[in-house]
């Protein structure tokens, strides 16, 4: 049987740990049991510590503890040293590390590997020739990957830049020398406004095996950028997903989804909120919760962002039946931590959180069994399983959405809806803006104006087409048309 690739692989814990003395005070017993080839191994490590300064008479202890840390183990499943130190001198360096991000670098280098170990590259060796260093080969490698349409750009230059940076820190590190320049380095310079349209400047170091990936806009894609590529869904579209969402009756998939559409919030707010969180009882005049989310209010947002989400009534009146039935209590009942006002609101059907908070994901668990972070794959596979199928099915074959389109959906309404009253003088345009920036909780008004431009600017590109194509097709039927007289 051959031998397997390298690939990445997750420890649920992980603990990191030196070797000490039988008599050290936090020294544990390790046991190797006996085998046919050695004797029984006895040996003490203690975890390794670091101490941070606190107060005059006191010190803070952080243990180099981590649950869900990747592993890029090459092709006889043996861990690759230096991937391992590195990922970990990176863990190092973060008081609050983001595990996905490292799980992404174990990814990309586990691939390197893999091509390091069917090429059977030294990836220390670096050659005279230019095109037999190992940084050189792999460039050319992805590119033509992409070339042959087995690799995506945004990939092969993920991939790309995460080998340049794994190999930065060996040199920083003296972990090895190069005998030759590992690549040539380019200083590059961006100006742009930020988030208060204030024009600035920033120097990128690149590289020539960095891989650049062209801008391509596509103006019929009616796709809106605000954290990402988002698409509004008509009310029509909007419609047909409520109506799929009806006929497969799942209550925390219709709930979420209504949440999101009703809020504009983003996944990782809506499944991480709390019980706690809709207990309340809204006065008689109340036609909307005001809801605070971010760190400090147990809500999860992007970027750990403060702002306040405006809970219709009509949908807080139903997330609090949903909190008190029977169906959320034995879900509840079922999860870590059990029944509690600090539970997860939505959980699934065997008690797991489907979005786990980043504060729970920071704090180490011993216990840890599960090999991946929970952020939102079952929404979004019921939703590419489930949802979509039943539209394709039932209206248009082509239809497709992701879950954070919502948001946009969201955005879009709200705009309409403002927009109608600037037609008719109830508000004035300046007065939308502002209300539909507070609503999507917009730092920089050039992110809302995407928004309130969106609808004319797809008339715009439509009507230029139509035009164009209309142009030529006179033009094209003419001449085809005089070709025939003179043929007659």
């Amino acid at each position: 049987m051959g031998l397997k690739k390298a690939r990445k692989y997750v420890l649920p814990v992980f603990r990191l740990t030196e070797l000490c003395g039988e008599a050290d005070p936090y020294a544990t017993q390790v046991i190797i049991p006996p085998a046919p080839s050695r004797s029984m191994t006895t040996y003490f490590v203690r975890s390794v510590q670091e101490v941070e300064e606190g107060l005059e008479d006191s010190a803070r202890w952080r243990k180099y503890n981590y649950n869900l840390l990747p592993v890029v183990v090459d092709q006889h499943g043996v861990p690759w040293d230096a991937a391992t130190v590195y990922i970990l001198s990176r863990l190092g360096d973060q008081v609050t590390p983001n595990m996905s991000t490292f799980d992404g670098v174990a990814e990309d280098l586990s691939a390197f590997l893999e091509f390091l170990q069917e090429k059977e590259i030294d990836y220390t060796i670096f050659p005279q020739n230019k095109l037999h260093r190992p940084t050189y080969i792999f460039h050319g490698y992805l590119k033509s990957q992409v070339f042959d349409g087995r690799l995506g750009a945004s990939t092969a230059k993920r991939r790309m830049g995460a080998v340049i940076s794994f190999y930065r820190w060996l040199e920083n590190e003296k972990a090895f020398s190069p005998a030759f320049p590992m690549w040539v380095d380019r200083d590059h310079y961006l100006t742009f406004k930020n988030a208060h349209g204030f024009e600035t400047g920033k120097k990128i170091k690149s590289t020539d095996v960095s891989i650049a990936i062209p801008k391509q806009y596509d103006p019929f894609d009616g796709a809106i950028d605000d954290g990402g590529k988002l698409r509004p869904l008509p009310p029509e579209e909007q419609r047909w997903v409520f109506e799929a969402l009806a006929h497969l009756g799942n209550t925390e998939m219709t709930l979420i989804h209504s949440f999101m559409l009703a809020t504009g919030a983003r996944i990782q707010t809506a499944g991480t909120l709390r019980v706690r969180h809709v207990r309340l009882e809204l006065s008689e005049g109340e036609q909307e919760f005001r809801f605070p989310v971010g760190p400090g209010t147990g809500v999860d947002t992007k970027y750990d962002k403060l702002m306040i989400l405006f809970i219709p009534r009509w949908l807080y009146e139903r997330l609090r039946i949903y909190s008190s039935s029977d169906r959320a209590r034995e879900r509840r009942a079922r999860a870590v931590g059990g029944d509690s006002e600090d539970q997860y609101l939505f959980l699934t059907q065997q008690g797991s959180p489907y979005y786990r908070s980043k504060k729970e994901t920071l704090a180490f668990d011993p216990n840890n069994k599960v090999r991946h972070q929970k952020r939102g794959q079952t929404v979004r596979m019921f939703v590419g399983h489930h949802v979509i199928p039943y539209i394709r099915r039932k209206h248009d074959k082509r239809f497709r959405y992701q879950v954070h389109d919502l948001r946009a959906s969201f955005g879009m309404n709200l705009t309409d809806q403002q927009l109608a009253l600037v037609e008719r003088k109830q508000i004035t345009l300046a007065q939308a803006r502002d209300f539909v920036r507070i609503r999507m909780g917009h730092e920089s008004s050039a992110t809302t104006d995407i928004y309130l431009n969106h609808r004319s600017r797809l008339k715009q590109v439509y009507a230029a087409v139509d035009s164009h194509e209309q142009y030529l097709r006179n033009l094209i039927e003419a001449t085809w048309e005089g070709k025939l007289i003179e043929q007659s």
